[in-house]
């Protein structure tokens, strides 16, 4: 059964949160990040992103980044822009993207749920990110960033957590993105409770976004559990922060490929290979966005082209095979592109949905790249069932928005 846990968070003072909160470490580049804190001494990128205050070309993997991090956030703590609570509490995050909103509970889930599977993965980590953020959450003896998770939605949390709602927020602003971001503190400690009950109801829980901070958030738990002579199970380092939505309120946005050649071969031969596994349409200059599952848009040569998977070639019952991008790796990337494995693949990128199909256009009218693929979004379904399976999806299958703030909410892993 799944653990939550109530926490002292590190929050901003009231009236910088909108100047802290920052976007995740790993949404942004080094040098988007340095543009971001100019003129802004608060923001939570100074933490996250601590190259921003270190020369150009500093090695990110470097102890100095891990030693700024703990100093700016020792300096943020020293300067009172985050205070401590004076007991452990849960809060809720709302997040509101457009007309739609998601209710997240924020608590700290338990390493050892993370260990034997209670808290399920559908990725695998790179071991050079997974050490990065073990570097991270070590050196600065905090959970900087929450982890992303899911659940099966359950009417009882939704009204517990409806209730919490009806109380006054202590943060709630728009974010420059558009992005609305309220907080409400649970003060009331039986309404805390009850949530914690319900949690333990739940068989599992799910990572969304996220899977390197959990990695790390449980190496670290063992870590300090092994360094600890007197380790109880009880220590704050046994948990780490994150976010809990329910499924029915996510939303996955498509996750596009671009290549940056044919891989020697031709334009015809392209569309030649294409003729075995797909039926192509061609839709002209504008924007083709796939409406459903099995079908992908492509551009080449300034045309776009609607591709509907050939039926008598989907895989319909294995979890990860059907997915359409298992499908387009194993019947065209692979064989065509050489693509053999698209996390180490110099010749694919990949293109978040946030960023619309006019930055697919972008990218191959450059010439940087050569051909681009939009595909339809995976759905929760698909990622709880294949966690549920025990398998993984391929990467860079699931693009979460809104994206989660960090800043606004700290654990430390000791009092």
């Amino acid at each position: 059964m799944a653990v939550l846990r109530k926490f002292k968070a590190l929050r901003p003072k009231k009236g910088l949160e909108e100047k802290v909160a920052s976007y995740p470490y790993d949404v942004l580049n080094s040098e988007e990040a340095r543009e971001l804190v100019k003129g802004n001494p608060y923001s939570f990128l100074h933490v996250v992103k601590p190259e921003v205050d270190l020369p150009e070309g500093t090695d990110l993997y470097s102890e100095p980044v891990y030693d700024k991090a703990r100093e700016n956030l020792d300096k943020f703590i020293n300067e009172g822009i985050l205070i401590k609570e004076d007991r452990p509490k849960l809060y809720i995050y709302r997040q509101k993207m457009g007309k739609r909103e998601q209710y997240g509970i924020v608590g700290c889930v338990s390493a050892e749920d993370y260990n034997k599977d209670v808290i399920k993965k559908h990725e695998h980590t790179r071991p050079a990110k997974e050490a990065d953020r073990i570097k991270h959450v070590y050196r600065t003896n905090a959970n900087a960033g929450p982890v992303f998770l899911t659940y099966k939605a359950k009417p009882d949390i939704d009204r517990l957590v409806k209730k919490a709602t009806k109380e006054r927020p202590v943060y709630d602003f728009t974010a420059s993105d558009g992005i609305g971001h309220t907080v409400w503190v649970i003060e009331d400690d039986s309404l805390s409770d009850r949530l914690i009950r319900e949690f333990g109801k739940i068989d599992y829980i799910y990572v969304a976004d996220g899977h390197h901070r959990s990695a790390s958030g449980a190496r670290v738990a063992e870590m300090k559990k092994a360094a600890n002579p007197h380790h109880t199970g009880d220590e704050e380092y046994n948990f780490f922060l994150a976010v809990l939505f329910p499924d029915n309120q996510l939303h996955i946005m498509d996750y596009n490929r671009v290549l940056k050649n044919l891989n020697g071969h031709s334009s015809d031969e392209l569309f030649q290979s294409l003729e075995e596994y797909f039926t192509i349409k061609k839709t002209g200059p504008k924007p083709f966005k796939p409406k459903k599952k099995g079908t992908f848009g492509m551009y080449c040569d300034k045309n776009w082209y609607k591709l509907i998977a050939k039926s008598e070639h989907m895989e319909k019952h294995d979890p990860v095979e059907s997915l359409d991008i298992s499908y387009l790796q194993k019947n065209l990337l692979e064989p065509f592109f050489g693509i053999k494995d698209p996390r180490t693949s110099g010749d694919i990128d990949f293109v978040g949905g946030i960023r619309g199909l006019e930055e697919l256009v972008k990218l191959v009218d450059s010439g940087q790249f050569k051909v681009a693929f939009a595909l339809y979004p995976t759905s929760v379904k698909e990622l709880m069932d294949i966690a549920d399976s025990g398998r993984v999806m391929p990467p860079k299958s699931t693009w979460f928005e809104p994206k989660l703030r960090s800043g606004l909410l700290v654990h430390m892993l000791e009092d």
